[in-house]
């Protein structure tokens, strides 16, 4: 074999068996040799390398495996490091491969040489550049094992020469070094006495209450266990959505700005928290510090404490501690606590369906989710972008126990939502997926996305995956955030993007298109999609100035709210919608 040969044969033995990736100079002999190699890894061509990291990033979360895409050498390079940083702010495990110029041209300023080391030194947790074959399978090795255990992004730079070389084995010498192929064994168990300390904490509160994130995804009857026997009640982080379903009356639902007033309320009145693989940014949404006894379980020990003093923080996998903390728990009794929690989430429900079924001009964005969720098959899978769509995602969709969700959480990086999909499509073709877009991000990729879409759809057992746009013509997280952030009206010169046929777009490629802009027809729209015989894209002509309202509104959000009055170009539109949505929600708060 020759060194591209051996890299794809030794990832194969690691068991990385698809690589999402754009060919080039730079990586030639890696592209030659992944074509003799296609009956062990899976090549899929994105359209933009951006594209091909998020789609690593995301088969990590959807899978639990170790993500892998490539890329050639200085522009393509460059054009991963969106996607990678998701990767490592959201903490999953993904391997880039990219290209470099030949060893001797490497400092002469040589076209396209890039310092890829230097480059990649913020976001990854370890990069490395090949200089003889001998160094290849250790740089492998140590790549995909740094990335499994530390959960982060690691890279491997190989020069566009050495790819042709033959593969040589390190040989038995001072001077080289001989890994081998193996992952680490189950996640730390904290010790006993920490079990202890916390089992005292939570058996002493009386209104305990429970945030739960991405790192508890594989945790859900753990979580379950322990909610019960405390009485809690549960919030979720955005990237822990699909960690628990929403059918249970206790599940209050995403936390923070785009979460619901029961997390709200279950954090500010609870004595006791508990938070669970969760890195949760906010800490204003938190309990007051001081105000409860905390405990946080985390795997990684840096992102304990972090948001809020916790009096017992442990390292640990969610799921095993939580079996491990299960007997040493005392079963509360059926309390106001928790009675008052139920009542809560039943008014906020009802709350939703109201908001969702204000009328707006064409249609309330909120109607479209909310027509969706009880729609949602069995094991689906949903994605969603950033933008005022992330609002709706978060509230208005139900999980079931057996589906997947998520998002660029960290990053927050606009355009996620279609790698993700198709990411989550190629992991599992069997089941349904379903991105939420804004129609600024599928400007700004999704439309790329489609044609890549357009290219493997055929290949899937089930080829149902609908990419849902709300066309509201505006960037309109931003345009809220300027209003209610800065009191400032609707910037059009920045906000106002172009109108766009998608459902146009998605028939040019061979895929089906829906158009809905009459809120009587949504859930004809919906069972249209899914029961297509291929790719849909759902677009929703929805209404830009309904307000993506916080679950509690702050004196100074409402000032700022009356300062926007005189710079609003669309006030009529907005005062209205505000005003039906503040009929359905708390007034503004004190504070």
């Amino acid at each position: 074999m020759n060194v591209s040969e051996y890299v794809w044969h030794r990832l194969s033995e690691w068991g990385l068996k698809r690589v999402y990736g754009y060919p080039g100079d730079g990586v030639g002999g890696l592209d030659v040799a992944l074509e003799r190699a296609k009956d062990r890894v899976e090549y899929v061509q994105v359209r933009h390398e951006e594209m091909a990291a998020f789609m690593a990033s995301a088969h990590a979360k959807f899978t639990g495996e170790v993500g892998l895409c490539y890329a050639t050498s200085g522009p393509g390079a460059i054009h991963l490091l969106n996607g990678l940083y998701d990767a490592k702010m959201d903490h999953v495990p993904v391997v880039a491969l990219v290209g470099q110029q030949a060893r001797s041209a490497i400092g002469a300023s040589y076209q396209q040489e890039v310092d890829l080391q230097t480059l990649f030194q913020g976001v990854t947790e370890y990069v490395a550049m090949a200089s003889v074959p001998e160094q290849v399978r250790h740089l492998i090795d140590r790549a995909v094992r740094i990335a499994h255990t530390k959960r982060a992004v690691t890279c491997v730079i190989l020069p566009n020469d050495l790819q042709e070389l033959d593969y040589k084995d390190p040989p038995l010498a001072h001077g080289a070094t001989h890994t081998g192929i193996g992952y680490a064994g189950p996640a730390k168990l904290p010790d006993q006495a920490a079990l202890r300390a916390a089992a005292d904490v939570l058996n002493a509160g009386s209104k305990v209450a429970m945030l739960v994130g991405a790192g508890s995804l594989d945790a859900t009857d753990e979580v379950i266990g322990v909610a019960q026997r405390l009485q809690a009640g549960v919030a979720k982080a955005l990237l822990g959505k699909a960690a628990v379903p929403d059918d249970l009356p206790f599940v209050t639902g995403s936390i923070g700005l785009l979460g619901t007033r029961p997390s709200w309320d279950l954090m500010k009145n609870c004595d006791t928290f508990l938070m669970v693989g969760s890195a949760f940014p906010y800490s204003e949404f938190l309990p007051k510090p001081g105000a409860a006894r905390g405990v946080q379980i985390d795997i990684d020990g840096s992102r304990l404490s972090l948001r809020y003093p916790m009096e017992v923080n442990m390292v640990g996998d969610s799921a095993t501690t939580l079996r491990a903390l299960l007997p040493l728990l005392t079963q509360k009794k059926e309390s106001s606590w928790r009675r008052d929690i139920e009542k809560g989430m039943a008014d906020w429900w009802d709350t939703l369906k109201e908001r969702a079924m204000n009328s707006a001009k064409p249609l309330n964005p909120q109607r479209v989710f909310w027509e969706l969720s009880p729609r949602l098959p069995d094991n689906a899978i949903i994605t969603a972008d950033s933008g005022s769509v992330a609002n709706w995602y978060a509230r208005d969709l139900k999980m079931r126990r057996g589906m997947k969700a998520s998002l660029s959480g960290g990053l927050a990086s606009l355009g996620a939502g279609t790698p993700y999909a198709l990411a989550g499509k190629m992991a599992y073709p069997d089941r349904t997926v379903i991105a939420c877009m804004g129609d600024g991000a599928m400007q700004m990729n999704g439309l790329n996305v489609m044609i890549t879409i357009s290219k493997y759809w055929t290949r899937w057992s089930n080829p149902r995956l609908i990419v849902l746009v709300l066309n509201n013509r505006d960037l309109n997280q931003v345009t809220w955030e300027e209003r209610i952030q800065l009191g400032a009206g609707k910037t059009e010169s920045t906000q106002s993007i172009p109108d766009f046929p998608y459902h146009r777009y998605a028939e040019l490629l061979g895929l089906k298109g829906i158009f809905v802009d009459n809120p009587d027809r949504v859930g004809a729209a919906w069972d249209e999609a899914l029961a297509a015989d291929r790719p849909v894209i759902l677009e929703a002509y929805t209404d830009p100035n309904v307000p993506p309202l916080p679950p509690h509104i702050t004196l100074k959000d409402a000032k700022n709210f009356v300062s926007m009055i005189p710079s609003e170009p669309e006030l009529g539109s907005v005062l209205k919608n505000s005003a039906k949505e503040l009929l359905t929600s708390v007034l503004p708060g004190k504070d």
